[in-house]
């Protein structure tokens, strides 16, 4: 569990107020605030997760707030008043989600104008707009606290325009790693905790057709360091995640070398859902959503999802196997 998760009990509250004028004093305040990615739960009141690090934060602006001629204070608080701990987590999560969205909109946007662009086109200028977003990534990461689900999405598109400015290739194509099962029988796949879609596909995918008898850890998302025999999925710089606009049921569908028409169907609402891109237009995907988010209602716990989700997934494999079928 992540520091920011293990004194989720904590917090930090800036609770400010600042005169009318100047203007730009107040603009520059709340862009400070965005910075250190502090959140705002009432008027004039931000939270940040408490550490050190937080503490310091809040305590510049503090002063920034004070030389400026307003008035601040810091404080820690257990309980913040109408929010519980997970309404409150909840809140980070969504802010970094916009922000790591916003990045993937425009590394997708980038990616179709390099396959439209000349080969001979402006590299310097491309290469510049990738580190941008590479920058603004890590900025965005760093501010993550509790571990924002878009991540992977936007690491994995910016990740595969790097790997095409650095003119690496293209990516495996269907079937490069066959074997896949035998070379990672009765692994440990690690992955991060909280479950959602993605996860809970793949590791579907690994234990009805990579790795029956693999077992599944689960664990903090940030700076994770692989014990041997471990294979991590669906998380920062993973054996298997999200590559380019691929998620990682994809990946693995494809590493696997696994070409059964009834798991490309699943793979592509997966991707539907998790990528939100509606690249597919799945109709099945606001259904299968709503399955699936019912059973991380229902429990909290990793592995309960993952066997709840055991059921629906199954269903939905044979309802594909039976349509292909019919139709030949």
């Amino acid at each position: 569990m992540s520091d920011a998760e293990e004194r989720a009990d904590r917090w930090l509250l800036l609770i400010h107020q600042l005169s009318a004028k100047p203007a730009y004093f107040r603009v520059k305040v709340w862009r400070r605030l965005q910075g250190i990615g502090a959140i705002g739960v009432k008027n004039s009141v931000y939270v940040l997760p408490s550490n050190e690090q937080t503490q310091e934060d809040f305590e510049w602006i503090r002063r920034e707030i004070a030389d400026g001629g307003g008035e601040a204070m810091v404080c820690e608080a257990r309980m913040i008043e109408g929010l519980d701990d997970q309404e409150i987590r909840q809140m980070f999560r969504a802010e970094r989600d916009a922000d790591y969205d916003a990045v993937a909109n425009e590394a997708r946007e980038l990616t179709a104008a390099f396959a439209k662009a000349s080969p001979n086109g402006p590299q310097a200028e491309a290469k510049g707009q990738v580190a941008r977003l590479r920058t603004r990534l890590t900025q965005i990461a760093a501010i993550d606290f509790f571990g924002a689900n878009s991540r992977e999405t936007a690491e994995g598109i910016v990740s595969a325009l790097e790997a095409k400015i650095r003119e690496e290739g293209p990516m495996p194509s269907i079937g490069e790693e066959r074997g896949l099962r035998g070379k990672v029988a009765g692994s440990v796949w690690v992955t991060r905790r909280g479950v959602q879609i993605d996860r809970i596909a793949s590791a579907w995918l690994i234990r009805r057709f990579i790795d029956p008898t693999g077992e599944f850890k689960f664990v903090d998302g940030k700076g994770y360091k692989p014990e041997p025999g471990e294979l991590r999925f669906d998380m920062f710089e993973a054996e298997y995640t999200h590559e380019g606009d691929r998620c990682t049921f994809e990946v693995l569908l494809q590493r696997a070398g696994l070409r059964d028409s009834a798991l490309m169907e699943i793979a592509e609402i997966v991707h539907d859902i998790d990528l939100k891109d509606g690249k597919f237009g799945r109709e099945e995907a606001a259904g299968f959503k709503m399955l699936i988010d019912s059973v991380c209602v229902a429990t909290a716990d990793d592995n309960e999802r993952i066997a709840r989700a055991k059921t629906v997934l199954d269903d939905l494999y044979q309802y594909f196997q039976k349509q292909r079928g019919s139709s030949r």
